[in-house]
């Protein structure tokens, strides 16, 4: 455990509330993390601090932190976790530019690549050796993953998290340090099972009353897998086109709400899931094609656990995946599946056609540390155990290790 002297209170030279926070990439998104202490401990008024600081409702949040799109309006929110067998908690919460939803159900592999170099910036863990596995569960649905991290020794001896390395994934420009990630038990991770309605092809109506086949599947996110040319499509327009296509958004969205309630979620008309994943034949070396929905807007890659869960599906005999995509062969494969910005490998370790195993590498980097301000007519954030600090930075200090 550790003493944390954090400031989130009115400080003598801001009006607002301060609250200490880091600004980072994980994988191809971009949000703000948080020590859950920070923030309050209601949901509600937690959901509209996060709105503040993100600047929602609004297309471009230029009055917060957002980037204006899905994928840059996210926030993790991370602490020591009680479990016997867990290191760390983490919360993901994905806000949109114009909406007042702040959702909590659904997981995102690439903010979950941030969790451990976030716990070590701010000395939630010490790092002992050059390599970091650290165990962490997410409050969301329960997945857990093994996360490993390189720690090297710093300038003054103490371990780092290493940030620069030779790794590149497509959709982030440059490169970065591996971090590995293996997951446990991903199936059902919010639907009930792998498979919700125990087919692996359903069929769902478009507008015009004409069917399609669909596989409904839960590998770590729901996902409906569809084939691009049952819409009329080649698989690889750019997002911007399919975007622009608004009598096709509206029939994504049409055939989302169906295969909701298919796959046991209920409505999900205010839900970022399922995502919309329309598959079409891959490029050379690649298993297939994809284009995902976030639930609207056309995700400029591919999520971490929509790669994982279409892979899976990939792998699975007569899934409507598995007609058009070179799986390969063997009990422990790669697949690469094609996303808008490149590909994305994802590690698969099968028994049959049952998926027993993943793992994939991402790159994560901190781009900003130090205070958010709130207004204070959404919080005033002090209480009798704050500690006042002009700057609200980040004060943290280590007493031991949890990993």
């Amino acid at each position: 455990m550790h003493d944390r002297v954090i400031s989130h209170c009115t400080g003598p030279r801001s009006s607002q509330t301060v609250l200490p926070a880091l600004f980072m990439r994980g994988g191809t998104s971009r949000g703000a993390f948080f020590h859950a202490s920070d923030l309050p401990a209601d949901s509600d008024l937690r959901d509209r601090v996060l709105l503040g600081v993100m600047g929602s409702p609004h297309p471009l949040q230029v009055d917060g932190l957002g980037g204006g799109h899905p994928l840059t309006s996210k926030v993790g929110i991370v602490s020591e976790s009680d479990a016997d067998d867990v290191d760390l908690d983490f919360t993901f919460a994905q806000l949109q530019p114009e909406s007042t939803e702040v959702q909590t159900r659904a997981n995102c592999g690439n903010m979950l690549a941030a969790v451990v170099p976030f716990a070590v910036e701010i000395g939630l863990i010490t790092p002992v050796e050059d390599l970091m596995t650290v165990t962490v569960r997410t409050l969301n649905t329960g997945l857990v993953a093994e996360i490993t991290i390189r720690t090297p020794p710093g300038p003054d001896g103490d371990r780092v998290v290493e940030f620069e390395g030779d790794t590149a994934i497509d959709g982030v420009n440059g490169t970065g340090s591996p971090i590995s990630i293996l997951f446990r038990d991903t199936a059902g991770s919010i639907a009930p099972s792998l498979l919700p309605t125990g087919r692996r092809r359903d069929e769902l109506s478009l507008p015009d009353g004409i069917t399609i086949e669909v596989t409904l599947i839960d590998n770590g996110q729901p996902v409906v897998i569809l084939r691009a040319s049952d819409l009329g499509l080649e698989g690889t327009e750019t997002p911007e086109t399919l975007e622009a296509d608004t009598r096709l958004t509206s029939t994504i969205e049409h055939l989302r709400l169906q295969a909701g309630e298919l796959m046991g979620l209920g409505d999900v008309s205010d839900k970022s899931y399922p995502k919309m994943t329309l598959v079409s034949a891959p490029s050379s070396g690649a298993a297939l094609t994809t284009r995902s929905f976030i639930p609207q807007t056309v995700h400029r890659s591919i999520g971490v656990l929509a790669a994982l869960t279409v892979a899976t599906a990939a792998c699975m005999d007569d899934t409507v995946a598995a007609e058009i995509s070179q799986p390969g062969t063997g009990s422990e494969r790669t697949l690469h599946i094609d996303h808008p910005s490149g590909s994305f490998p994802v590690e698969l370790r099968l028994d049959g056609d049952t998926v027993t195993r993943s793992g994939l590498t991402r790159t994560a980097r901190t781009l900003m540390a130090g205070s958010v301000f709130v207004p204070r007519s959404v919080w005033t954030g002090c209480d009798s155990d704050s500690t006042v600090s002009p700057t609200g930075t980040i004060r943290a200090q280590p007493e031991g290790s949890n990993a």
